[in-house]
């Protein structure tokens, strides 16, 4: 499961599963690491959810993550295990769709690999309880917003992503889950990438991605000093 922090991963989780993972409720990023949730039998079948933590998380780096989430990701690859699915949480209440939130799923996507994506859903949460009709239009056109602009999340639904809301339930939270059973668990991108093809991280998809957004962003930082340099 990933996401942006405070985007709901921990509690679909613990919703799902039964565990007691710690969720948190305050500024900071509570899951600092990948960690794993109890197992449990939903339709005959075995199912761990992973919790991962956000690449906007508020001690360490946008790197530091990448490298935690996919050092785990190669390890699980290495032992013979395959994601039935991957799952992409988002609040619906945002308003707005930052560039972190949008570097945060674009790694996502790369992470994946387009043929992957069909493996992956995409789902809105925080969707607000007993909505009057105004506070549930506006939701419903967020959410016919990331479905359709290419800035967030169509590229994804066009490889064969899908979206699915939320209702805080653990009805819900398997019902979402059960989509996974209907297609065959497969490699990530990023796995592939660092066991069977031996690249280093930074050569990956995911890898590379983060390191020209970082360049980006190093380059309009530096050039706004420049301009606070000029203006003393």
């Amino acid at each position: 499961v990933m996401g942006m922090t405070g985007a709901g991963k921990t509690t679909f989780i613990n919703k799902a599963s039964g565990s007691s993972l710690v969720e948190g409720g305050g500024l900071e990023s509570c899951t600092s690491e990948v960690q794993t949730a109890n197992s449990f039998h939903l339709d005959g079948h075995v199912v761990t959810l992973i919790d991962s933590p956000g690449f906007d998380d508020t001690n360490r780096s946008e790197a530091e993550i990448l490298r935690e989430v996919t050092s785990f990701l190669a390890k699980t690859y290495e032992a013979g295990r395959l994601l039935a699915g991957i799952l992409y949480m988002h609040r619906i209440t945002d308003r707005r769709v930052g560039g972190v939130a949008k570097r945060n799923f674009s790694v996502f996507r790369k992470l994946c690999g387009e043929s992957t994506l069909k493996n992956a859903i995409i789902v809105t949460n925080m969707w607000t309880p007993n909505a009057s009709e105004v506070v549930a239009a506006e939701e419903e056109g967020r959410e016919r917003e990331l479905a359709s602009k290419e800035l967030f999340f169509k590229r994804a639904l066009d490889c064969g992503a899908r979206m699915a809301r939320h209702d805080n339930t653990t009805q819900s939270a398997h019902s979402i889950i059960r989509q996974f059973f209907v297609h065959k668990p497969q490699a990530l991108l990023v796995q592939r990438e660092l066991v069977d093809e031996k690249k280093q991280l930074v050569n990956t998809d995911a890898g590379s991605h983060m390191k020209d957004e970082l360049l980006i962003m190093s380059g309009r930082y530096q050039k706004e000093i420049d301009e606070m340099r000029k203006q003393q």
